[in-house]
């Protein structure tokens, strides 16, 4: 394998030539050798996107000459297009501020772009990763800036619709189990009559809620720090250059950026990320509790509640022949820990923010992709391979009306009766095996029309209510 040197500011350093970086990131290779976590390619892509916008800038203020800025603008541009993935290697547990990152972007767009000149790779010749591909730049405002890109794209593009699905299914499944009369639970006890439709409404409300959370907290992410270079004074940026870039990332992205916020707040402080980062284990615990009632009311098929009907994907016992499992529902409950545990580590990052500088950007940007790719994923799965293909068990829910003791509720607002004759009724019922209404009739409470009226389900539903 053939090596040719590069060098940095502390001296020599030997790449291969197979590599389009240079001496900065092959230090960060040898001296973080830590994990095989590297950066999501959409937070690579935001870098490129940040320095081709900077490029341009730069250019129309004359800082850097026409040639220079075509051949940053095609490397930019052919790196965007999916070339080049190899050539961004770094681990996500290196330097705070995520310097070697930032530098291992400037170095490849530098080697692509004298590529394109006609230079030699790695001679810095016409195009420095410094002096022209960072130029008007620190790694402390290109970082954070690029975290909330990346951010609101993945948002935008792949969380949302993911939400949306989870709750296109749902609507439906609502509709559909409506009218549906079943026990509701508190306590994981018999509780009064709730209709499946009912229970469903409840889950598209968590997940409306848990939506509009995401989008609220996420609106904070449109403030970007970049212009304010190291510290937030904005030190070799000229005037207006934090504005400029904020409206050529408007132009690629479609998302209105501004740059009016305080720069030194954002260098220093990841508060707005901390912010979405809670927002989506909103939505995870949403999710997990999603997932458990339904795996619930799915148990059985037997000896479990057996309400629902979960769709058969696969076996579910290398022992039990025709065992089924509700592995989506596992699934969801494990991606929602997961996202839990990221904001928990994202949340001591946030705490990261010595004077000037947050120091784990890395970590908070790597665990935010993160929740939301496997949120996404989990959702569009739990929706197409689990939600979409779920049934009722009418036959055994009639089964559990009948018997529940919890009827006995709509028997206390009646005169004859009130709350502790409905308690001796239900204690009776429960000790005999009997239901509420055998236990009326034998003891002659109330006359057989009374007793229709006064355990009359649809009544007892409010559903008149649910329609206001």
């Amino acid at each position: 394998m053939n090596n040719r040197i590069e060098t940095d500011s502390m001296g020599e350093v030997e790449v291969s030539s197979n590599n389009l970086w240079g001496a900065q990131t092959q230090r960060s290779l040898s001296n973080f050798q830590i994990s095989d976590r590297k950066f999501p390619i959409e937070f690579i892509y935001a870098l490129i996107e940040i320095k081709l916008a900077a490029a341009k800038v730069n250019h129309s203020l004359k800082l850097i000459d026409d040639d220079i800025y075509q051949a940053i603008s095609k490397a930019c541009e052919n790196i965007l297009k999916g070339n080049y993935k190899d050539q961004f290697p770094l681990d996500i547990y290196q330097t705070g501020s995520g310097t070697q990152t930032n530098m291992n972007v400037n170095e490849v767009i530098s080697n692509i772009a004298i590529q394109i000149l006609g230079g030699e790779i790695g001679s810095k010749i016409p195009v420095h990763p410094n002096d022209h591909v960072n130029r008007s730049q620190s790694s402390n405002d290109v970082f954070p800036t690029a975290m909330h890109l990346s951010t609101l794209v993945k948002i935008n593009n792949k969380l949302i619709p993911s939400i949306d699905k989870i709750i296109n299914s749902l609507t439906t499944k609502q509709k559909e189990f409506w009218e549906i009369i079943k026990i509701g639970r508190t306590h994981l006890q018999d509780a009064v009559p709730i209709t499946v439709g009912q229970e469903f409404s409840g889950y598209i409300a968590q997940l409306r809620m848990a939506r509009s959370h995401i989008i609220n907290t996420s609106e904070q992410l449109k403030n970007l720090a970049i212009g304010g270079t190291a510290v937030g004074t904005g030190l070799n940026a000229p005037h207006d250059f934090d504005r400029l870039v904020c409206a050529e990332l408007s132009k690629l992205t479609g998302i209105e950026f501004s740059s009016k916020e305080n720069k030194f707040a954002l260098i220093a402080s990841k508060d707005s990320l901390l912010s979405v980062s809670g927002s989506l284990r909103t939505l995870a615990v949403s999710l997990m509790k999603i997932a458990n009632d339904i795996r619930w009311m799915a148990s059985g098929p037997r000896a479990g509640l057996g309400e629902l009907i979960l769709p058969a994907n696969e076996p579910g016992s290398s022992i039990m022949p025709g065992k089924i499992n509700p592995t989506q529902n596992e699934m969801v409950i494990q991606v929602a820990a997961q996202v839990i545990g990221n904001d928990a580590a994202i949340s001591i990052g946030a705490q990261m923010g010595y004077m000037e500088l947050n120091l784990m950007k890395p970590v908070i940007i790597s665990n935010l992709l993160e929740s939301i790719e496997i949120l996404s994923n989990a959702m569009n799965s739990f929706a197409t391979r689990a939600i979409d293909g779920l049934e009722v068990n009418k036959k055994r829910i009639a089964e559990i009306i009948k018997s529940s003791l919890m009827l006995v509720t709509a028997l206390t607002k009646h005169p004859d009766i009130g709350y502790d004759l409905a308690a001796k009724i239900a204690k009776k019922a429960h000790n005999t095996g009997k239901n509420i209404r055998d236990i009326l009739i034998e003891d002659n409470i109330l006359p057989a029309d009374e007793i229709d009226a006064s355990l009359d389900l649809v009544k007892m539903l409010n559903m008149d209510r649910m329609n206001e």
